[in-house]
């Protein structure tokens, strides 16, 4: 066993102290990491507090991480020391079941392995510890190549809210001449505008703030629509092709659907704490719109989206803290204060040790 220095909530209400972990030792196939940025997730809140379902503490939150490879086990051939990698949402899967074998790993169906707060394959049901450290152990299979062009603390979030969103567009074959919708204009959002872009979609960005106009444009939105209002909504009905729907909170799709074309679709990515109110399914029917959900993506797919974010030169709008304002970002989080990723400097937790 090896140690790390980081942060961790002891309780519900407990806030983010330090907290010395242990790291199991690489075994032939792991890669050992020395965790330079991790970014913050708003479903780290939800972990940290319990709001989900009830955590188990000690808990280090953390899947969007960043660093440098500087152990290897043995048998070790996807990366070397040296190699700037990335961890996501998994650390490990059955890899026996059809999802595993089909690259859809996080529809595990014996159940995939989280970063953090869900119990380790490899160490007897202990719960596993996330990014919030200084560093982590990772099976080679689990670990992504981080492209040495993009900005390696912007990418952190890619890690997570890029793929998120990147699945589905994916998944529904976005391409140039394409209409993308993008509900909700936060770290999920931002990330669906830049991506959708990229794949050369016009894109309508729908938001509850008319201050968020300017910063959808500025972001590559090629129309904003505020959609409480019900003539703006009504001047965009049957144009789009698929909407992403990033919101966490409960809110009525109604307004949505009428602006989706015949044989389009609307994606749920926001997981309210919630029930949505009950989805119209005449909408549905009448232009066999499909509505559905999707979930973070495959080890193969985060490579893919990585690739791409470096082609494209694609990365998260940021900001930086540290360890002593982990609390503060968190109450901004729930507060809806951040333009777009908070991102840890891990440097800060190894000071504060």
């Amino acid at each position: 066993m090896s140690t790390a220095q980081a942060y961790a909530a002891t309780s519900p209400t407990s806030g983010l102290l330090p907290l010395q972990i242990e790291r199991r030792e690489p075994e032939p196939h792991d890669v050992e990491i020395t965790i330079a940025f991790c970014g913050l997730c708003h479903s780290d809140v939800h972990a940290v507090r319990s709001e989900w379902r009830p955590s188990r503490y000690p808990l280090v939150p953390g899947h969007e991480i960043v660093g440098r490879v500087t152990g290897i086990g043995q048998d070790v051939t996807l990366h070397a020391i040296g190699d700037l990698v990335g961890v996501g949402c998994l650390v490990d899967s059955c890899r026996e079941c059809i999802s595993c074998e089909e690259g859809l790993e996080q529809y595990c169906e014996n159940g995939s392995t989280g970063t953090y707060g869900v119990p380790d394959r490899r160490r007897g049901g202990e719960p596993t510890q996330g990014g919030y450290a200084t560093s982590i152990v990772v099976d080679e299979n689990y670990c992504l190549r981080v492209p040495e062009s993009l900005d390696p603390a912007a990418t952190a979030p890619l890690l997570c809210a890029g793929i998120t969103v990147y699945s589905p567009m994916r998944y529904f074959g976005v391409e140039t001449g394409d209409s993308v919708g993008v509900v909700g204009l936060g770290g999920l959002g931002h990330m669906a505008v830049k991506l959708a872009k990229a794949m050369g979609a016009e894109v309508t960005v729908f938001t509850t703030s008319e201050g968020k106009a300017e910063a959808a444009r500025a972001l590559g939105a090629d129309r904003v629509v505020l959609s409480s209002d019900s003539v703006s909504m009504a001047q965009v009905r049957d144009s789009i092709d698929l909407i992403i729907d990033t919101v966490a909170a409960a809110h009525d799709l109604g307004p949505y659907l009428r602006t989706i074309r015949r044989d389009g679709a609307l994606i749920q990515l926001g997981l309210p704490p919630g029930d949505m109110p009950p989805v119209p399914v005449g909408a549905l029917i009448r232009k066999r719109i499909a509505y559905g959900g999707s979930m973070i993506g495959g080890i193969a797919e985060t490579q893919e989206m990585l690739d791409f974010c470096a082609e494209h030169n694609i990365t998260s709008d940021i900001e930086m803290v540290t360890a002593d304002q982990l609390n503060d970002a968190y109450d901004r989080m729930v507060a809806g204060d951040v333009k777009y990723r908070f991102v840890l400097d891990i440097a800060s937790v190894k000071e504060k040790a």
